[in-house]
């Protein structure tokens, strides 16, 4: 797999030793959202199991929990995986207020789609858009995923579409096979972590500047006084001619 982004390499900044300031967070929530049938749920368990299961019941969003490493250090991770379909009208309604509590409730989001099904690669903008709109701020980290990146005899998107629809929205694209390596998805999913850690970081941070105390001001009252006293106990003090 290689790692298709505008803002270069994956790097995690080093905790300080001697500080209790960048504590990491006790837990990383992740949502996995895409089409039906561009292998959501394969990719989860293939990351946490090191299995691939080729075939699924229709997903009804199941939330899975582990305690994972991420460089060195055990984190508890939550992983959404929501409902495909999205393009089925009859249920539309519920959909979206399905995905929308998983919007709501994740911190970092993998968007998926099949290399070999154009109208899931179609679905990722307006999923992007429906992420940026809950969380307008738009700090929450968001890759997009090229799945089945082995079935290259009956591809439909092509991989500079897939880099082309990241660049203008703003995120990181990678294209990969879950079937045939399962360290190209162990990278996405340990990759999107690190992002999501670096954003408890700053929130931290902030955090803590804003409960910084700030210098008392001077009292302007108080300051006034002692300055009266020192001008009544000079003119009381004996003269040095006397």
């Amino acid at each position: 797999m290689r790692p298709l982004t505008m803002s270069g390499h994956f790097l995690l900044a080093p905790i300080p030793e001697s500080s209790s300031d960048y504590l990491l967070p006790k837990d990383i929530k992740l949502a996995v959202l895409g089409a039906g049938c561009v292998g959501k749920s394969a990719m989860i368990v293939r990351f946490l199991t090191k299995r691939f299961i080729g075939d699924y019941e229709p997903n009804t969003g199941k939330l899975y929990s582990r305690l994972v490493y991420v460089e060195g250090d055990q984190l508890s991770l939550q992983i959404q995986d929501t409902p495909g379909g999205i393009q089925a009208q009859d249920s539309l309604s519920q959909m979206v207020d399905s995905l929308t509590k998983s919007v709501h409730w994740a911190e970092g989001f993998l968007l998926v789609y099949s290399i070999t099904d154009y109208e899931s690669y179609q679905s990722i903008r307006p999923l992007y858009q429906h992420i940026r709109k809950i969380h307008p701020d738009g700090k929450a980290p968001v890759f997009i995923v090229g799945n089945k990146g082995d079935l290259l005899h009956a591809r439909q998107v092509q991989t500079h579409e897939g880099l082309q629809l990241a660049n203008e929205l703003g995120s990181l694209f990678l294209e990969i096979s879950t079937s045939e390596n399962y360290e190209d998805v162990c990278d996405v999913f340990q990759h999107l972590c690190k992002e999501v850690i670096k954003v408890h970081r700053l929130g931290g941070e902030r955090r803590r500047a804003s409960i910084i105390p700030r210098p008392r001001s001077p009292n302007m009252q108080d300051l006034k006084r002692r300055f009266r006293q020192a001008l009544s106990s000079k003119a009381k003090a004996p003269s040095a001619l006397g």
